[in-house]
């Protein structure tokens, strides 16, 4: 007996309880968006009535009574909880129908029927709070707008920063670490900083206002964190190839296109992803230069801001549902090139 107890206690201890604390904390870490994804696709009747309502989608269930739609009701009676149907509320007094007994006729019921809990049937996905969504929006017209600038300023951002990050890892610029420094620097200085400055260059002194140019142009000059990622791994390439191109009598754009590239698929779409995810979730910017022109406003800013006018809980659930379902999919169909780009430019290449 003891043995057997011995051995038990020897198997409890070398459970992964660590990897069962993971799990748990991971579990309670996503109920906010299970609870957000179950609360898009519920009803804005069923939202209202929390107490009695089940946790998962549903509708509430009806009754066909000589062409009317009647709404079912637990009714106490007699002692007993029945599901009833409600055919004319009073104030006092209200007439129901039982649906598995009409021709039993009315029933008349004493009391207030608005404090009637509803019967709700089984599980049941609505689709109002995406439908209301549509209607309220332009939505393929913001979606057209948001890709367009996610593609533009990809190539933009991914041509300068490769190009620039190219100079720093692979030729020996006069001042060039201190230039570098200044860059890196850059990323320290608070975005809400520049706001007024910037919005007085391109506002006031290109008259931008109103358009696409202040979300986009700046991207043609490079980013100085993506610069930093793509510079990490281009000094952790070896030299031999680029050497042997160089006697080839490759140039460096050559050698660029053809040796570092090919080398750097996993940190350029590390890049790529994580500028995706910037453009497409930007608010901050196109509340500066678009508030006036709802025809220009990319997807995320124009439903936040027609949320700000429909404050209900369900269609808040649903635009963000919308809003993340694109970047969780890309995320998903690259997960293995983004994590390897990131211990590439980060881990490995630190030292």
């Amino acid at each position: 007996m003891n043995k057997r107890l011995s051995t038990l206690g020897r198997r409890l201890w070398g459970f992964d309880w660590f990897n069962l604390f993971v799990w748990v904390l991971l579990a309670f870490y996503l109920l906010p968006v299970a609870y957000m994804i179950t609360t898009a696709f519920v009803s804005t009747d069923q939202l209202k009535d929390p107490e009695h309502a089940p946790p998962y989608p549903t509708k509430i269930r009806h009754f066909a009574y000589q062409g009317k739609d009647l709404v079912v009701y637990n009714v106490p009676t007699q002692g007993v909880i029945k599901q009833l149907a409600l055919v004319t509320p009073g104030e006092k007094y209200s007439d129901f129908i039982d649906p598995t007994s009409t021709g039993a006729g009315l029933i008349i019921w004493e009391g207030d029927w608005k404090t009637l809990p509803v019967v709700y049937d089984v599980f049941s996905l609505t689709l109002d709070n995406f439908n209301a969504r549509i209607r309220g929006l332009d939505f393929p017209r913001m979606l057209s707008i948001s890709l367009f600038m996610a593609i533009v300023t990809e190539i933009a951002v991914l041509v300068s920063s490769v190009i620039v990050a190219y100079g720093f890892s692979r030729f020996p610029l006069p001042g060039g670490n201190l230039l570098f420094y200044i860059l890196i620097a850059t990323i320290l200085i608070p975005e809400k900083i520049t706001y007024i400055p910037t919005y007085f260059f391109y506002a006031i002194g290109l008259h931008w206002a109103g358009t696409l140019y202040p979300l986009i142009v700046p991207f043609f000059f490079g980013n100085a964190i993506y610069i930093f990622l793509l510079r990490q791994n281009f000094r952790g390439l070896p030299y031999d190839l680029e050497e042997a191109a160089m006697l080839d009598g490759a140039g460096p754009l050559r050698r660029l296109y053809s040796v570092i590239l090919p080398q750097s698929w996993a940190v350029i779409i590390t890049v790529s992803i994580l500028h995706f995810f910037y453009i497409w979730n930007e608010t901050r910017q196109a509340s500066i230069y678009l508030p006036t022109t709802p025809s220009l406003m990319p997807i995320s800013f124009g439903m936040q801001d027609y949320i700000g006018l429909t404050p209900v809980q369900g269609i808040i659930s649903a635009y963000t549902l919308v809003a993340i379902a694109l970047p969780v999919v890309l995320l998903f169909l690259t997960q293995r090139l983004f994590l390897q780009g990131i211990i590439i430019t980060g881990a490995e290449k630190n030292a």
